[in-house]
């Protein structure tokens, strides 16, 4: 189908017109627990890149988000903690808007499903699709626990996955290998709760009929040829095996209540009920800014373009669950775009958040200000392709930025304010090479949104960074260190196109690494961020220009014992009369791996026979810890319980008293005999990292 000139960025670009209005989502995270830089990588860094990229084009765009706040993983999460759901998702919503607001995520509405707006909006949508026949009551058989005496909801069932052979499926969706399931279509089940095995039992639920989309999605998504083949390959393995009838129910007491008669204790269903977030979100952001009828422009005005950010595990629920939605409901902006990542790995296996293979994003923001991983995450983006992450990979990366960008500013800053008493000199005529580089910055501008339009983020980052390679090369060649002293006029045309080509740097890289390019801004005194004016002579002869600072800090090989140089032992010192003797030294490297967090204790238990042992529950924020700790002379239970701790979480498991410990409490010994546990700050959260 030949595409129409209409419709092509670069003309959009020339003839300077909006057409149209964008309404950007990011998945919603489920709030329950920290997030990782897997989530980050998946479906916030690339939307938000996006994002600043349309403001900079002044273009019509909403950034909507919110937690995730209902759904089995909740519920497991608060028995875990010993807390009610309403405590865990208010206590995991604060850590994940705080993480994504330190990491420079630019949502104009980031909300909760558990808001009564959203309850409501939930709620009339299941009635409209029950009145027009796309939801059904049917009876069904659900695995039920006997000995916890309840229907196991499909995230209460473990086992193995009958498509790929992982043993790590839950009842709901295999992680592995991506496949959607039911429940009973388990290998040998497990209630995740107690461990026995459960029973099919019969109860009611209510069904989306999603077989009666089918030739409607079909032909929907035929219309989006440009959609990324994993989203469009996944989707068709779906359309072949044929849609069916799927449970948009639950038997829990935490989220939104089934509104019917005969319903009572059933709730709607996450995968059902959270993909509805997205417009409540945008209804929440609308009456919060005086303009409650304002949504509709976003949802119902077919001129929108619906672009959603997701990681590959969410394309069913995006690409063909929500459109059935929609589309039942009439009226509603489907997707324009969407753009699924694969997974970000670590050391070859998945991040996730319960299995603790992780990297937090409160423990790096602990250690590194957060252009750097934007940079890193977002020049090794897996976009097509599931990718690694490793701190030699982030060092690199972060190097590379303070090489080559950083060192471009810090250049030509300095030698501004040595050379021209800190103001943008008056150039001589621009020769081949000025023309060159003027040239070249133009095309990576145009070039860049053409890719960043396309969704190829990563390529278009790798441009900018080629782009700065060319300034530097510019710099090399011009030698104004040498020209200062034989031609002042050749000198000073070099930094001041050097200038113009810091301040087109600054605007390119701003959707990636935005804080960094604030500061930029200042040296350059310049604040306005126009994608257009990138390539253009901005900076004006005479313009005073701020003070020249460090942008970037190169990391060596062992980079952790620069980030603490501070906190080194002194050696020299002699200890105290009394003291512990000081053990083996041991090399930095070698104490950096041990992994050390927040606890609070939720339950301790006796240990038979045991006179000086306690069993602890610790909640680590994203799991429970069990730990066996010699606590007994010097802590009652009582004084325990809800107690903050420092956990040595990396130990390697043992047995004692034939429990098994897996992990350490820390304490501090006066050799005496006087024991005290370390206790942590009181606003310090479960999970946080001790440094």
């Amino acid at each position: 189908m030949m595409r129409s000139r209409w419709n092509d960025p670069r003309v959009h670009r020339k003839i300077g017109v909006n057409m149209s209005r964008y309404l950007v989502t990011s998945a919603l995270p489920y709030a329950n627990g920290p997030l990782h830089l897997g989530h980050l990588a998946g479906a916030y860094l690339p939307a938000d890149i996006y994002v600043r990229f349309l403001r900079m084009q002044r273009e019509d765009v909403k950034y909507i988000c919110g937690t995730d706040e209902h759904g089995v993983p909740i519920t497991i999460k608060a028995e875990q903690l010993g807390i009610t759901p309403k405590e865990a998702v208010d206590r995991f919503h604060e850590v994940i808007a705080r993480d994504f607001q330190r990491f420079g995520i630019s949502f104009d509405n980031f909300s909760r499903t558990e808001k009564p707006e959203h309850y409501r909006f939930a709620q009339e949508v299941f009635l409209d699709l029950l009145e027009k026949g796309y939801i059904v009551e049917k009876s069904m058989k659900q695995f039920h626990c006997d000995r916890c005496s309840r229907f196991l909801p499909d995230r209460y069932v473990g086992g193995t996955c009958p498509q790929c052979g992982s043993a790590n499926a839950r009842g709901d969706q295999c992680d592995d290998c991506g496949s959607w399931l039911e429940a009973l279509e388990l290998l040998e089940p497990l209630c995740s709760i107690c461990g026995s095995t459960p029973v099919p039992r019969d109860t009611t639920h209510w069904f989306l009929r999603l077989d009666a989309f089918q030739e409607w999605i079909e032909q929907w998504l035929a219309g989006h040829p440009d959609w990324k083949g994993n989203v469009l390959n996944y989707c068709r393995g779906w359309m072949d095996e044929g849609l069916r009838e799927r449970a948009i129910t639950r038997d829990l007491d935490w989220g939104v209540p089934v509104p019917v008669p005969g319903a009572e204790g059933k709730v709607l269903y996450v995968w059902f009920e959270a993909l509805l977030g997205y417009v409540s979100s945008t209804r929440e952001y609308f009456r919060n800014i005086g303009d409650p009828e304002g949504w509709k422009r976003y949802w119902l005005d077919p001129e929108t373009r619906l672009v959603q950010f997701i990681g590959k595990d969410n394309i069913v629920f995006h690409a063909v669950i929500q459109p059935a939605v929609l589309h039942g409901l009439g009226g509603y902006v489907l997707p324009w775009n969407i753009p699924a990542n694969e997974y970000l790995n670590i050391k070859g296996e998945k991040f996730s958040t319960s299995r603790g293979t992780a990297v937090w994003l409160n423990d790096y923001l602990a250690y590194f200000p957060p252009d750097p991983m934007r940079y890193a995450l977002a020049i090794n983006a897996p976009e097509n392709r599931d990718t690694d992450f490793s701190w030699d990979e982030f060092r690199a990366r972060n190097n590379e930025l303070a090489d080559v960008f950083g060192n471009f500013i810090n250049r030509i800053m300095k030698f501004a304010h040595r050379t021209f008493d800190g103001m943008v000199p008056a150039p001589g005529e621009a020769g081949e090479a000025e023309s060159q580089l003027m040239s070249s910055a133009r095309a990576t501008r145009d070039e860049v949104e053409d890719l960043i339009r396309g969704f190829s983020l990563k390529t278009a980052c790798l441009r900018v960074m080629e782009l700065a390679r060319e300034g530097n090369r510019y710099f090399d060649q011009s030698q104004p260190w040498k020209t200062a002293k034989t031609d002042r006029e050749s000198c000073a045309t070099t930094i001041y196109y050097s200038l113009q080509l810091a301040d087109a740097l600054r605007i390119l890289f701003a959707p990636y690494i935005p804080f960094t390019c604030e500061r930029t801004g200042k040296m350059l005194g310049r604040e306005a961020l126009e994608w257009k004016e990138a390539g253009c002579e901005n900076l004006k002869p005479g313009d005073r220009l701020g003070r020249p600072e460090i942008l970037l800090e190169k990391l060596e090989t062992g980079f952790e014992t620069v980030i603490y140089d501070d906190a080194a032992p002194e050696t020299t010192k002699k200890a105290p009369e009394g003291s512990p003797d000081v053990r083996e030294t041991v090399p930095y490297e070698e104490f950096m791996k041990m992994d050390m967090r927040v606890g609070v204790v939720t339950e301790v238990h006796e240990i038979k026979g045991a006179d000086k042992l306690f069993r602890l529950l610790v909640d680590l924020g994203d799991h429970v810890r069990q730990l066996v700790a010699g606590m007994k002379p010097y802590y009652t239970a009582e004084e325990l319980t809800g107690r903050r701790v420092v956990v040595l979480v990396n130990l390697q498991p043992v047995k004692i008293r034939g429990v098994e410990s897996n992990g350490m409490v820390l304490a501090s010994d006066d050799g005496k005999g006087r024991v005290r546990l370390l206790q942590p700050a009181d606003d310090a959260i479960p999970g946080d990292g001790i440094h």
